[in-house]
């Protein structure tokens, strides 16, 4: 079975956390232990059904409040595939949690409150899910008990949201209307929706095709660690281990380490149950050449006509995530693949506005949550591919040296 990586969206109350509980509580993926904590909650708040956000919403604060804070991951599987969930805050203070959870997702699940229809976050959510390239999206309109299972209102909200995507250059887009609360179209089909004659919101996550969106052509192996034992019998033992971001490698190939240039061919390729054949993304393997040359933490193995940019000086995208706002002239760690070194902001371009997304040109700076386009310069070449080719090695993430928090995220448009 493959797997898919759902990242949930949406703003506040718009039933991210019940849906996924949904979800779980549908699939049989929650234990009876659990069911049981979770009525005795719902009960103890005076709620008048079993409250299934209890089963994501993990921080005595979430509960508290009745809100997601945190990313919360739940896994589950039915007989057609694995999944790996993010529910990830509607909030506007903790979009960039929203941005950690999507970064790495297959599929977004953005939800729309069927009574409100598209709100601010909700575009927001949008905007960053064709912002982080993720292949697949899904605009689930929740709440259609609220509003007498409405063909109307589902198709008003339907054509807004493909007319906002359109503009965004998202490919794949499914509108499904659903009810949480009450499990329609969620696992199966709604009796309350007989105009709907699409599939429900979980045999579409078990069918959407995922394999074609893993970028096999381009070979990038970023080198994450040396592994020399200190064993006898393995002391002329020498492995470059590190996640495989892109492309396919294989025992035999001609590859080039960068950054020095230096050509190779790989030996062997291990994980941890023992040698394979080929590695492809997002294996975790330890490759051994037949040279006897220096590779380090950083470096990446690629094929000799097929090679990333190595540059210094960067257009991207960023989303700032620091309540300190960034300025021009900031100096940061940049951290992308597996290498680390130090960026200044050299220049602004714009910040974007998110419902219009008109691009202001007159900021100086960006504060928390907002994006915009900036020119990095870093003191060491990194070896990177443009962010709508390659996702891992487009991605990167800055973060504050004093503080060692996270301040942005960011996708490289252009190295030059």
């Amino acid at each position: 079975m493959d797997l898919l990586r759902i990242a949930t969206a949406g703003s506040v109350d718009d039933g991210k956390s019940t849906l996924i509980g949904r979800l779980l509580f549908d699939s049989k993926a929650i234990f009876a232990d659990q069911l049981d904590a979770v009525e005795k909650t719902s009960a103890e708040r005076g709620s008048e059904y079993t409250d299934l956000a209890l089963l994501t919403d993990g921080l005595r604060a979430e509960r508290e409040q009745g809100i997601t804070i945190d990313v919360a991951y739940r896994y589950f599987a039915t007989p057609r595939r694995k999944f790996i969930v993010a529910d990830t805050p509607g909030h506007i203070q903790y979009t960039r949690n929203m941005v950690t959870g999507a970064s790495t997702s297959d599929l977004s699940i953005v939800l729309v409150d069927a009574r409100k229809g598209m709100v601010e976050q909700s575009r927001r959510h949008t905007f960053l899910v064709s912002l982080l390239r993720v292949p697949h999206l899904v605009i689930a309109v929740n709440k259609m008990d609220l509003v007498g299972w409405s063909e109307e209102a589902f198709e008003e909200i339907r054509r807004e949201f493909v007319d906002y995507a359109a503009r965004l250059n998202i490919v794949d887009v499914t509108v499904i209307p659903v009810s949480a609360l009450t499990g329609d179209n969620v696992v199966t089909r709604s009796e309350n929706m007989p105009w709907y004659q699409g599939a429900s919101l979980m045999h579409h996550l078990e069918t959407v095709q995922v394999a074609s969106d893993q970028n096999l052509v381009d070979v990038r192996f970023p080198v994450q660690c040396v592994i020399r034992p200190h064993n006898n019998d393995y002391h002329d033992y020498r492995g470059y281990a590190g996640q495989v971001a892109s492309g396919v490698l294989k025992a035999g190939d001609q590859v080039t380490v960068l950054p020095s240039g230096l050509p190779a061919t790989i030996k062997e390729i291990s994980t941890a149950d023992g040698t394979v054949d080929e590695a492809y993304p997002p294996m975790s393997v330890t490759v051994r050449l037949e040279e006897d040359i220096d590779v380090s933490r950083g470096d990446m193995i690629v094929r000799p006509h097929n090679q990333p940019k190595v540059a210094q000086d960067f257009e991207a995208m960023i989303c700032w995530m620091s309540e300190k706002p960034m300025n021009v002239g900031q100096k940061l760690t940049i951290k992308h693949t597996t290498k680390t070194a130090r960026a200044l902001i050299k220049d602004l371009r714009y910040g974007l506005n998110i419902n219009s997304l008109h691009r202001d040109e007159t900021v100086s700076g960006l504060q928390l949550n907002e994006i915009g386009r900036i020119q990095l310069r870093t003191t060491q070449p990194l070896l990177a591919d443009e962010y709508h080719r390659n996702r891992q090695t487009g991605g990167f993430i800055l973060i504050d040296e004093v503080t060692n928090n996270t301040v942005a995220a960011g996708m490289i448009l252009n190295a030059q």
